[in-house]
């Protein structure tokens, strides 16, 4: 068989993982949507379904079901830890900045502490699972993507590659029995950010040194699933969020011919009804009609763009994948600072809020797309000039 042009391979290649791509994008919409909405068009807002929750969602469908095959791909744990660091940390330390740049204008938020923890919180990522705020509220999220690299990569060392499937189970079950055993978490405190922060640094270390790989990577492990059940903010939420996140992973193994299907289900079962009995569910947005079809909803979308993988998508939804990061942190300094010179907008005439919203987006398109190209961008190709010095 002759083998494909290189261009045509290439294409292929990126065809293949469009439908990644446009859920990305279809993500990151959906959280712009909800703090659009939410300060600037209240009558645009959905209230059958939360905007945000399911666009990250989305994102953690999307992450669960390519981690682990990344992991696999480059069948070193140190690789896929020197990407990951140069992923998301410029970018992101950048947003720290200039939101605390921006603080005289746009006060940072009262519910991040005014000590070192929450630098030490801040500098690991693992915000909501120590219990600690991030300067942007969008942060969160990223607390439990580290959680699952942290898990997946000690299974990874561990040789657990989870053919039955059944792994998105067990944390589904996690989050039913938490909900019902405590409203709160049972550890809290500064001291959890400073003693994650000391564990994390020296775990990463020993991984990037080579040193003692095996077990650092299990501590890493064994940290994360401690912080998840013992001090993240609720815990039975943030166990269905590895829940949904280890989901991915069983679907893309059945695609693969590795594993069942049929755990999937159990898991969003499982994932979707704990707000029905949880004893911390009394946000809007976990209230369970609201929750089940949110979940519902992401599960679906997923599953839909799934179906068209290895069709061409629209170029515009599937560019917005690729910006989506920088969408993700840049969009929230943006909207408080127009909100900040705009003054109270949810009150104003629909044309003026529609206005904003068009404002908002006209400058929020280009600012990521140059957040991408001049800090994600650079830091990606300097972690893979890293990463080919270790092999």
């Amino acid at each position: 068989m002759v083998a494909a042009p290189a261009s045509t391979a290439a294409r292929a290649e990126t065809t293949r993982l469009d439908w990644l791509d446009a859920l990305r994008g279809l993500g990151a919409l959906a959280v712009v949507g909800e703090h659009l909405t939410t300060w600037a068009i209240p009558w645009l807002r959905p209230t059958a379904i939360n905007l945000g929750i399911y666009g990250v969602l989305v994102f953690f469908l999307v992450s669960g079901y390519i981690i682990p095959h990344s992991l696999e791909r480059h069948g070193d744990v140190r690789v896929f830890w020197i990407g990951r660091v140069f992923r998301l940390y410029p970018l992101y330390l950048a947003a720290i900045v200039l939101t605390l740049a921006l603080s005289p204008w746009v006060a940072v938020r009262a519910e991040v502490p005014r000590d070192g923890s929450a630098v030490a919180a801040h500098a690991t990522m693992l915000l909501d699972a120590v219990g600690s705020a991030g300067v942007l509220n969008t942060m969160w999220t990223l607390s439990y993507e580290m959680v699952f690299y942290l898990l997946a990569a000690a299974l990874f060392v561990l040789g657990v590659r989870d053919g039955r499937g059944v792994l998105p189970v067990l944390p589904a079950v996690v989050a039913a029995v938490t909900g019902l055993a405590w409203a709160a978490p049972p550890l809290s405190g500064a001291w959890l950010s400073w003693v994650s922060l000391a564990v994390f640094a020296a775990g990463l270390a020993c991984v990037l040194a080579g040193r003692a790989v095996r077990g650092a990577s299990v501590a890493l492990g064994v940290m994360a699933l401690a912080l998840l059940l013992f001090s993240s903010r609720v815990p039975w939420f943030g166990a269905a969020i590895v829940a949904v996140m280890f989901a991915g992973t069983a679907i893309h193994r059945w695609e693969r011919g590795q594993g069942r299907l049929w755990p999937v289900g159990v898991a969003a079962a499982l994932v979707a009804a704990t707000p029905v009995w949880a004893l911390s569910a009394g946000w809007w947005w976990v209230r369970p009609p609201v929750w089940i079809l949110t979940v519902v909803l992401a599960a679906a979308t997923f599953g839909a763009a799934m179906a068209l993988r290895g069709r061409r998508l629209p170029a515009a939804l599937t560019g917005l994948g690729v910006v989506s990061y920088s969408l993700y942190l840049v969009h929230l300094p943006l909207l408080l600072v127009l909100m900040a010179v705009l003054g109270e907008m949810r009150w104003a005439p629909a044309g003026a809020q529609l206005g904003v919203g068009a404002l908002v987006l006209a400058l929020l398109l280009p600012l990521s797309w140059l957040s991408h190209r001049f800090l994600e961008l650079p830091g990606q190709r300097l972690g893979r000039r890293l990463a080919r010095r270790l092999r």
